[in-house]
Order: C-alpha cells, then structure tokens, then sequence
C-alpha cells in the first residue's frame, strides 16, 4: 500500500489545499481536505491501461465553483427535509430553503465547501485518511456542537472502506453520506450498466422527492432493482431517471424508533453495478437503513475532468443514509444523536475488474 501528499490548490484567504492518493496493485483513490472529497477512482487494467470511474475536475478550482456534488461528503443532513424545517423537543429550527421550498444536503453552507483536518492512517491491511472537523452550535440552523469524523481506506482487496462518527452536546439530526459519481465505463452513459439491489422497497416520494411516510414495494415497477437490470431499460418511464430512496435489508420495521445502536447495526450487501462492456464490476455494503440512487438527472453538460463534459445519466450515485426528511416522519427511524451516544456508519464500495 502506498499513499501520498501534495498540494491541490489554495484558497483565497492562503490556506493551502492537500490531495491525498491511495494506491494498491490494482487501483487508487484521491481524497482532498477541501469538502473532504472523494475526487478520483483510477481502476488498472491488465494490459496496463488505467480507467478513471469517477466524475470530477482536474483542478482544484472545479470543485471550488462545483454545484453537483462530486465526491462530496454531505452533512449535517444529506438529502432533503420538508419545508427546510423541523421540530425538535418543542422547538422549531429553520434551515436554508436551498431546494425549492425544502433543504438539501444541508443547505446553502454545505460542507463540500469547508477545510477539513486530515490524518494519514497506515496499517498493514490499510491506507487512507481521516479527516475531522468540529461543527460548531447552530450551524446550517442545526442545534449542538458535532464532531464530525470520516475516514476512506483502501485494502489489498480493492475495497474503499468510509466510516463517518460523530457525537454531540445537544439532541441533534444527523444524516452522513458521500456523494460520488461512478461511471465504470469511465466515459459515455451508464445506461448499459446493470443495478441489482438487495432492496424489495423504496420511500414514497411526492413531486418534490419529499418522502411521503410510505414504504411502497417495488415489484411490477420500473423502480425494481431486485434482479440485474439495466439501468436504461426503464429509466424512461422512472419521471426520466432515478432519484430514489432504497430501503436496505438494515431497516427493521419493528425499530421505528432505532432503539438498536447504528454501530450496533451489521454491515449488509446493498447494491451490485456491473458495466457490461468492460465487465467492471461495484458493490456496496453498508449498515445504513437507505441508499438514495440517482443517476445524474440533473447534469447539464458540465464541463469536468480533462475537458469531459457530462452529461444525463452519465454517472450514478448510491448514496446511503438514513431515510430523508426523517425528522419530520414520525413513523422512520430516528435520525437524531443525542449527547452522549455515537453516530457512526460503515459503507463499502468493493471493486473487481
């Protein structure tokens, strides 16, 4: 394993940005400090030719103007809530109504834009960085003080390892995910690629993807994911792509109030993404109760990496969380960490190719 440092760029009050690449025989991964992103996924080839699966920019002045997420780490509360408020032991928060009339990935200070502090970690089975980064009492509108820490790793199998803890002073919700864009083509659609999900339903959403409080099976629709598909086999009938909430084997109908522990919470296969031309292959375990899948409908030719230019469905997102808009649905797991306890969850992203 071997992991190196270098300078990505410098923000305009002269703090300097670092990137940080991971390598095993097979692949690397780069993360930088800036919004603690992941910003490349390099798969090697066997006859040495080397395939970036990942969207992203080649400077770090793309990811400053970037609006779409690449790579992002989301928090405090990834994916959307209701009229970007919430109530919470009697009190009212408002939060940034940056989604129309709802909030999402926390609003208008996201933490894609913050400095986070890195620390390379080095074992014999692993390499990566932790990053950490305490968020102070009411930002984004959210009460308590959190620490916040997120490590990405890589073992000798070609499996990135994210783990997010965090604990606060106050009751507070707390929804963490990364936001990375795969492509394993490493270019084009991804609609040749086959999704199969270990999911037999998905949240109910209305027509601003605020989820309704149901939990709808998927059987008989274009949502079905339970057997290999391809993803643009019905992606046209999906309101022209997917932006939904899955429902992981995690989720425990009977713990509405998720008396268990997240980090008591056993890490489950997900998802499986497969291209088909390549034969490159994604899984993704997790012990998170969602996984939102999104297929980049919103990119608009944006210009990325090495002057690629994405644009729909040329990537896809399986972000897992807890469900969204939780702090508002009674009837979900609760999303919120009280003082005291640790939020903390596990997904994996496993290669083979």
């Amino acid at each position: 394993m071997e992991i190196s440092e270098k300078q990505f760029g410098t923000l305009s009050d002269g703090t300097s940005v670092a990137l940080f690449t991971v390598k095993n025989e097979c692949m690397s991964f780069s993360v930088t400090d800036y919004g603690c992103r992941i910003t490349s996924v390099i798969l090697n080839g066997r006859n040495g030719e080397r395939t970036e699966v990942t969207h992203g920019y080649s400077t770090f002045e793309g990811y400053v103007y970037d609006a779409n997420y690449f790579g992002a780490f989301v928090g405090r509360f990834a994916n959307r809530i209701e009229n970007a408020s919430f109530v919470l032991d009697g009190r009212t928060y408002m939060l940034d109504k940056n989604d129309g009339q709802n909030m999402l990935h926390g609003g208008f200070a996201g933490w894609d834009k913050e400095m986070w502090q890195p620390k390379i970690i080095k074992e014999s089975t692993h390499a990566g960085v932790r990053f950490t980064r305490i968020s102070p009492d009411g930002e984004q509108g959210f009460p308590g003080t959190l620490n916040v820490s997120v490590s990405y790793t890589l073992d000798e199998k070609n499996n990135i390892t994210c783990r997010y803890t965090a604990s606060t002073d106050k009751p507070c919700p707390v929804n963490l995910t990364n936001h990375a864009y795969f492509n394993l083509a490493g270019s084009g659609t991804i609609k040749n690629h086959t999704l199969k999900l270990a999911c037999t339903h998905m949240l109910e959403t209305d027509a601003a993807l605020i989820p309704t409080g149901k939990i709808v099976p998927v059987s008989g629709t274009p949502y079905d994911f339970t057997s290999e598909k391809l993803i643009g086999r019905d992606i046209d009938k999906a309101c022209g792509g997917y932006d939904n909430c899955y429902v992981t084997s995690v989720y425990n109908a009977d713990d509405g109030s998720r008396s268990v522990p997240l980090s008591e919470k056993k890490v489950a296969h997900v998802a499986e993404l497969v291209d088909t031309v390549s034969g490159r292959a994604m899984t993704v375990s997790s012990n998170l109760e969602g996984m939102q899948v999104y297929t980049g409908n919103m990119l608009n030719n944006v210009r990325g990496r090495n002057g690629a230019v994405y644009g729909m469905h040329s990537a896809i997102c399986l972000e897992t969380q807890c469900f969204p808009n939780s702090p508002n649905v009674r009837q979900f797991p609760s999303c919120v960490l009280q003082p005291g306890e640790t939020y903390d969850a596990v997904t994996v992203y496993s290669f083979s190719f």
